[in-house]
């Protein structure tokens, strides 16, 4: 999966009410307008049901850009 794959899955997936153009791999996805402790289930989700990956609350906690999801996604 590129990385404009996996930026273009979340913003349809998880960020949907956020402009593709404001996520990059250096975007601190917790600093996006609708981040709150749903946004994260989604993500949580996203990653079990489209990814075929776990995603734990420690990794969320720990992350900070969208590249770091991206780097869990791809391992």
């Amino acid at each position: 999966m590129t990385a404009e794959n996996f930026i273009k899955e979340l913003q349809e997936e998880v960020f949907m009410e956020t402009e593709i153009s404001l996520m990059t791999l250096e975007t601190n996805f917790k600093d996006l307008d609708e981040w709150d402790s749903l946004t994260a289930l989604s993500l949580i989700a996203h990653f079990d049901f489209n990814l075929g990956k776990k995603l734990s609350g420690d990794q969320i906690k720990n992350a900070v850009i969208i590249q770091e999801l991206y780097n869990i996604a791809t391992a």
